[in-house]
C-alpha cells in the first residue's frame, strides 16, 4: 500500500478565527486577522475601533475569535491598548499580547493623535494597520491611505482623488520605535514571521498589513491575492522592515519590477485614468522605489 503523501504547512495548523464571521467575499481583513492570530496564539488580547473588524467579528454576545476583545472609540486604538496592556501588568500578566487593530481610517487619520502619543512614549503594545485604503465600514469614503487617482464615494470619477498617499512608514520611523514593517496578505509566510518577531520585542511596533477591498476596490473577490502579490511586485506597496526609526531592511526585492497598469486595469476604481495619468503613477512609483532603495542600501 502506498503512503499518503502529507502536505508540509507553513503556517501554524491551529485555527484562532472561526467561520460564522460577517466579512464580505475576498476580504483582504479577514486574512490578515487569520495569518496575525497564527502568530500571536492564545494569550492575545484585541483593541478594536469603529472598522470594518468591528462588523465582522460578529454581534454581541457572538465572536468569530478565539481571543478576549476590547471595542473602543474611533480615535482610541492605541491608547486603548495601552491601558488594558498596563492594566493586565498591573495583575501580574506579563505574557499576553495586547494590540491594537485598526482599519487605515482608525490610524491614517482619525486615531493618530492616539498613535503618535504611545509611539513617542514607547508604550509596550503591537499596532496592526490592515489598509484597505478607504473608510469601507462606512461606504467607501476617502481617507489619507486612498492612492492618487482613486475613486471613492467622496472622490468621484470626476473629482478623484489628486493627493498621494500618506507615508505611515516614515511618520512612524520619526517617533523612533523598535519596530516597523509592512506586509501584504500576498505573502502569508512574511507577514506570520514579522508578527512573530514583533510579539517578542518590547515597546511600540507597528505592522502595516496590505489588505484588498473587493467591493470598494470593485475588484473580483477571487483576485484578492492576486492583487496582493502583484502590488509587491510592481513595487506600489514594498515590503521592508525599519528598527529604531534607521535601519531599513527590504524583504522582498522584485527580480523584474512589474509595470504599474495591469494592477490598476483590474480595479473598477482606477479604470476612469487615461494613459497619461497611469505613467503619472508609474513615475512616482519609480521616485519611492528609488527612494527606498537608497534608505536600505545604506545600511
Amino acid at each position: 500500500m502506498k503512503k499518503e503523501k502529507t502536505m508540509k504547512l507553513s503556517l501554524p495548523e491551529e485555527e484562532l478565527m472561526n467561520p460564522g464571521h460577517l466579512a464580505c467575499q475576498g476580504c483582504g481583513a479577514t486574512l490578515a486577522m487569520r495569518y496575525v492570530l497564527k502568530a500571536l496564539g492564545k494569550k492575545t488580547v484585541l483593541c478594536f475601533p469603529a472598522c470594518c473588524w468591528s462588523v465582522i467579528d460578529g454581534p454581541f454576545p457572538y465572536s468569530s475569535l478565539d481571543v478576549p476583545i476590547y471595542h473602543c472609540a474611533f480615535e482610541t486604538a492605541a491608547v486603548s491598548a495601552s491601558g488594558v496592556k498596563a492594566g493586565l501588568e498591573m495583575v501580574g500578566d506579563t505574557e499576553t499580547t495586547v494590540v491594537a487593530w485598526a482599519g487605515d481610517g482608525g490610524t491614517f487619520d482619525i486615531g493618530i493623535q492616539a498613535l503618535s502619543g504611545v509611539a513617542e512614549r514607547n508604550d509596550n503594545i503591537l499596532y496592526v494597520c490592515y489598509d484597505n485604503e478607504a473608510y469601507m465600514n462606512t461606504g467607501t469614503q476617502r481617507s489619507s491611505a486612498t492612492p492618487w487617482g482613486a475613486w471613492t464615494t467622496t472622490t468621484p470619477v470626476k473629482h478623484f482623488k489628486e493627493r498621494p498617499k500618506k507615508d505611515m512608514e516614515a511618520i512612524m520611523a520619526a517617533h523612533r520605535i523598535p519596530y516597523i514593517a509592512t506586509a501584504s496578505v500576498g505573502y502569508p509566510e512574511d507577514l506570520f514571521k514579522k508578527v512573530k518577531k514583533a510579539k517578542d520585542i518590547e515597546g511600540t511596533r507597528f505592522v502595516h498589513i496590505y489588505a484588498p477591498c473587493p467591493s470598494g476596490w470593485k475588484s473580483r473577490p477571487e483576485d484578492t491575492i492576486k492583487l496582493s502579490r502583484m502590488v509587491v511586485q510592481n513595487s506600489i506597496f514594498p515590503i521592508y522592515e525599519i528598527e529604531w526609526g534607521e535601519e531599513y531592511k527590504l524583504n522582498i526585492k522584485p527580480r523584474e519590477k512589474k509595470p504599474v497598469n495591469d494592477y490598476l486595469r483590474i480595479q473598477g476604481r482606477f479604470r476612469h485614468l487615461t494613459d497619461e495619468e497611469i505613467a503619472f503613477i508609474q513615475e512616482q512609483v519609480d521616485k519611492n522605489w528609488d527612494r527606498l532603495l537608497k534608505q536600505c542600501e545604506a545600511n
